[in-house]
């Protein structure tokens, strides 16, 4: 008998919940009012998945046998939003924090792979349990802590899986960022994907199509900064070729290169796993390589190189991120992390100073961030003295920065009210008489001190 098919069955809670995870007091009011008036009602999906894993949930949602009317008559006075009428959701506000209370539905088809044509409700709680997305998330908590989990879900926790409730195609077809959600569960949780549920993912990537970008989105950053990112890279290229396809000359990359032990896909998911998780350094790895095919070369001794690869990167990276509409600040930082991430920078205190002024003190650790991941997924015994000198830099920027080294106009120990005082015309030559004395203070020609910069602008006024 498959698992989704197992009669449902009612558990007890395996003794007390820890007191930092006990139900807010906002959320139990809405339970107790409910059942105080004779309704079903039960806390259910992420808050419950959470509280079984021993995690904080960050929702607190609630499903009910009354219909929203219904519910609506119960917090007659409080502070309510019908905007999701039609589904059957009542918006409670308790205290600060909103809460969802939705009536036990079905659903009918998803003619936009996005939200149901119409819903029907229903008065029993599994018919509710089977229309959701993963077993894990088909969980149900009454207010004295039994479970409601007709599905197995809690097994799966238990055994680390992502598994669908019923069949995996239905609920794909259903709504497309269903693949994105699986995979994103699989790398944040560090759970494993059954088998059937994977084989439906591959099969309905194409539901993809029909998702807005931005949705599409908000599961890749959850995803790319998840503890089970590589894995799921490595498992389900497919899928991320489906939303850029740009990325599809790398996963066949051969590098036959001194420098690479691995193809250019290999080689971006262990540079992405050296990443610390965040997402501006986990998207810049993930696209850094990105237009090597297009640069790639092979001499008379069958070495490959990629000439000018971080150029055409930064090209596609910016075009990719634009797609699923990042907002500017990340998309120009990935652009500009991607663009230098094969730079070299002399560990010099003169070198240091000009790449921090012209990135800045954050993108500049970035870069070396970036950098250093780039390496670790290199042959190792090539790249260890680079990985040394990374962070022969980093100590040197770290002091440069502790000793107040001028990195930019506004470190800059005079100002445009000193050049105009000194007898510049307001305009642009004093933009360009400040940035002439930065530039020749960031080289090391002049120190970065008043009287010889003052000293310098009465010169050239003579």
């Amino acid at each position: 008998m498959e698992r989704s098919d197992r009669p449902g069955r009612r558990e007890q809670k395996p003794g007390p919940r820890p007191a930092k995870f006990d139900i807010p007091a906002g959320a139990r009011q809405i339970l107790q009012a409910l059942a105080g008036a004779g309704y079903e009602v039960h806390l259910v999906g992420g808050c419950v998945r959470d509280l079984l894993r021993g995690v904080p949930p960050h929702d607190w949602d609630i499903c009910t046998s009354a219909r929203p009317d219904q519910t609506r008559r119960c917090f007659a006075g409080r502070c309510i939003a019908g905007t999701g009428l039609k589904h059957g959701t009542v918006t409670v506000l308790e205290g600060d924090e909103p809460y969802e209370v939705t009536t036990y539905r079905t659903e009918g088809p998803y003619s936009d792979s996005r939200r149901p044509d119409h819903v029907c409700f229903v008065s029993d709680l599994r018919e509710d349990l089977a229309r959701r997305d993963f077993t894990i998330n088909a969980i149900a908590m009454d207010l004295d802590g039994d479970l409601h989990d007709p599905f197995g879900g809690r097994d799966d926790l238990r055994a680390g899986l992502i598994r669908c409730v019923g069949e995996p195609a239905l609920r794909f077809q259903e709504d497309g960022l269903r693949v994105m959600r699986a995979l994103r569960f699989g790398a944040v949780l560090g759970y494993a994907i059954e088998e059937k549920t994977a084989q439906a993912i591959h099969k309905n990537r194409a539901m993809l199509n029909r998702v807005a970008a931005e949705r599409i989105n908000a599961e890749l950053c959850q995803l790319l900064t998840g503890q089970n990112a590589g894995h799921i890279l490595r498992a389900y290229p497919d899928v991320f070729c489906q939303f850029w396809p740009q990325l599809e000359p790398l996963i066949t990359l051969e590098q036959h290169t001194p420098w690479h032990c691995w193809d250019g896909w290999e080689h971006t998911i262990r540079a992405l796993e050296a990443a610390p998780a965040t997402v501006p350094l986990r998207l810049a790895m993930l696209l850094h390589d990105a237009g090597k095919p297009g640069c790639k070369s092979t001499d008379a001794g069958g070495i490959d190189h990629f000439y000018g690869h971080p150029s055409l990167s930064a090209r596609l990276a910016d075009e990719m991120l634009r797609a699923l509409k990042f907002d500017n600040r990340t998309r120009e930082r990935v652009v500009t992390l991607v663009k230098y991430h094969g730079v070299q920078i002399p560990c010099q205190d003169r070198a240091i100073r000009k790449w921090l002024n012209r990135l800045g003190v954050e993108a500049f650790f970035q870069l070396l961030e970036v950098k250093r991941a780039d390496n670790m997924g290199q042959a190792f015994q090539l790249a260890k003295d680079r990985l040394a000198e990374l962070d022969q830099i980093r100590a040197a920027a770290e002091a440069l920065i502790t000793q107040g080294e001028c990195f930019s106009l506004k470190d800059l120990a005079i100002n445009g009210r000193d050049v105009i005082a000194a007898g510049t015309a307001q305009g642009p030559e004093v933009g360009r008489t400040l940035n002439g004395l930065l530039e020749q203070v960031l080289s090391g020609q002049i120190p970065n001190e008043r009287r010889v910069l003052l000293a310098l602008i009465g010169s050239r006024q003579d």
